[in-house]
């Protein structure tokens, strides 16, 4: 595409676009601020969390077996995003879409057998060993 077509493309629906979403989200926001419910109890400043008042400081310490699953999480949501784009273009892609897809898949699997043979999906058994180091 020559240099002149791209520089003369208008851009004021772009502006104009902008203008209508900002405008627009003022908007919601001052109408919210007008209509919305005033009320001031004991707790409406508190943290509402699954419907519980909270309790105890916010600043507590979380066992790294909580960073573990946390990422497991992230990992296989990752994945099923690929298998997904993959499933959408399966047709296009093929068996060699299929076979990529399939050593990814390999590759995964083989990561969750060995983070479950090294015991990084069993807390009980770490706690176990806790304790039988603090006894002996």
């Amino acid at each position: 595409m020559p240099l002149l077509a791209v520089q003369s493309v208008p851009l004021w629906p772009l502006a104009v676009y902008a203008a209508v979403i900002v405008l627009m989200v003022a908007g919601l926001l001052v109408l919210s601020y007008v209509l919305g419910e005033r009320h001031k109890e004991r707790a409406t400043g508190l943290v509402y969390e699954s419907g519980m008042i909270p309790t105890g400081a916010a600043h507590g310490r979380f066992s790294a077996e909580f960073y573990l699953v946390a990422v497991f999480f992230v990992v296989f949501d990752i994945e099923a995003v690929f298998i997904f784009a993959w499933a959408v273009a399966v047709r296009p892609l093929g068996w060699v879409g299929f076979g990529a897809v399939s050593v990814f898949v390999g590759v995964l699997l083989a990561a969750l057998v060995y983070l479950w043979r090294v015991g990084a999906l069993d807390w009980n058994k770490r706690k176990g060993r806790r304790i039988e180091r603090e006894q002996h």
